[in-house]
């Protein structure tokens, strides 16, 4: 007997110490992954700049301060040579190979510095504009000895300098990682997520509270509630082929735009809503439904005056949970074309636009070593909008949930 029983004691300690075992591996591998990232990501939200001295009415620079701030101020600025005036400018101020020093955002931060203050271009200015790809690296650490030294020679000099990189945060995807934003990858993120909800949403918990409350049981509905489980278990690649074939196809909706993107994500959350609907109506105690009748409520009024605020929290629940994994979904949105080179942010959810797991996959897919760290920041970034939308849920069902 007393065998049985520390076999008992010993069985349950291993459980116990497996179970641990386990909690530990996960939090490793998340660690490592939150470590990794930050490493690597945080260096992306940096940029390296070079201080540039321009003298405007020596430079090759024909531009009339007038014409620049009155009309037609665009298409001046647009033949402007603004890529020679910084090569001329760093090879007068840093020798030979000085334009090397500056990437090719440098002439688009000084056309923005001109359209912002035309007087300059009548008296001489200091700038500083981005240094290229190989001394940025070089003075995160990471560079050629060569670039290096020529980092420590122009910091040590005042001559350089590593601050926030705003543009990282207000710009949208380009050739140059020294120009590459994320702002165009997360509004298009945005605008698919809100077209996912408006649609996913009320047609979810209407099937859901359809299902659980009114349809009859009998082969159909059966058949119907094994389809919707089976759709949720549905590869996600699936789901963008079906998106190709309805949405641009038949609908000829335009292609590689949030609407299109939304829709499709739409038909891949919505058995998850329709699940998590149903499991959180049938949760609620029958004692409610049969109280609300009981005073003679009709089935309608038991259903939204009781049952749905009541199930709520767990509706909330599984459709934030849904979106999440929406928002990390590549392959649909692949297959609908999002995965197109997209200059600009989006203006509306008819814009050709690009998310932010599309972003991150083809900036992983870049040869220049630049585009490392900004893959990387990207993905803290969209871990961020993914904790977000998780602590969106959890406040959603503390303030909705009702104990009894």
């Amino acid at each position: 007997m007393q065998a049985r029983i520390r076999r008992r004691y010993g069985a349950e300690k291993r459980f116990k110490l497996i179970g641990l075992l386990a909690i530990l591996i996960s939090a490793g591998f998340l660690a490592f992954l939150l470590i990794t990232m930050m490493g690597n990501g945080a260096r992306g939200f940096t940029q390296t700049e070079i201080r540039l001295d321009l003298d405007f009415p020596r430079s090759a620079l024909f531009l009339d301060p007038a014409a620049v701030s009155g009309f037609g101020a665009d298409q001046a600025l647009a033949n402007a040579d603004f890529e020679g005036a910084v090569a001329a400018a760093a090879e007068a101020q840093y020798g030979e190979g000085g334009a090397r020093l500056f990437s090719n955002g440098a002439r688009l931060r000084l056309r923005d510095a001109v359209r912002d203050d035309p007087s300059i271009l009548s008296g001489q200015a200091t700038l500083w504009l981005p240094a290229a790809t190989a001394i940025d690296i070089a003075a995160k650490g990471r560079g050629t000895e060569e670039a290096e030294q020529t980092y420590r020679r122009l910091a040590d000099n005042g001559q350089a300098r590593t601050g926030l990189n705003w543009s990282f945060l207000t710009g949208a995807d380009s050739t140059d990682p020294t120009l590459v934003g994320i702002w165009g990858a997360f509004k298009g993120s945005l605008l698919t997520m809100l077209v996912t909800l408006l649609i996913a949403f009320p047609i979810g918990v209407l099937s859901a509270v359809y299902l659980e409350e009114y349809a009859p049981r009998n082969r159909w509905t059966d058949m119907i509630e094994v389809s919707i489980n089976n759709l949720a278990a549905v590869p996600s690649i699936i789901f963008g082929l079906l998106g190709l074939a309805v949405f641009l196809n038949v609908m000829h909706l335009p292609r590689s735009a949030p609407i299109v993107g939304g829709l499709t994500l739409a038909l891949m959350t919505m058995p998850v809503i329709v699940i998590a609907g149903r499991n959180a109506i049938k949760a609620v105690p029958p004692s409610i439904r049969d109280a609300a009748l009981g005073v003679g409520a009709s089935r309608v009024q038991v259903v939204f005056h009781h049952v749905l605020p009541l199930a709520l929290p767990g509706i909330l629940t599984g459709t934030i949970i849904g979106m999440a994994r929406a928002l990390g979904e590549t392959a649909p949105l692949l297959m609908i074309g999002m995965r197109a080179f997209i200059a600009a942010p989006p203006g509306g959810l008819t814009d050709p636009a690009t998310a932010l797991p599309v972003q991150i996959f083809l900036w992983s897919d870049e040869v220049s070593r630049g585009f490392v760290e900004k893959t990387s920041a990207a993905i803290i970034v969209l871990l961020v909008f993914l904790l977000a939308m998780n602590g969106l849920a959890i406040y959603l069902r503390n303030k909705f949930e009702k104990r009894w």
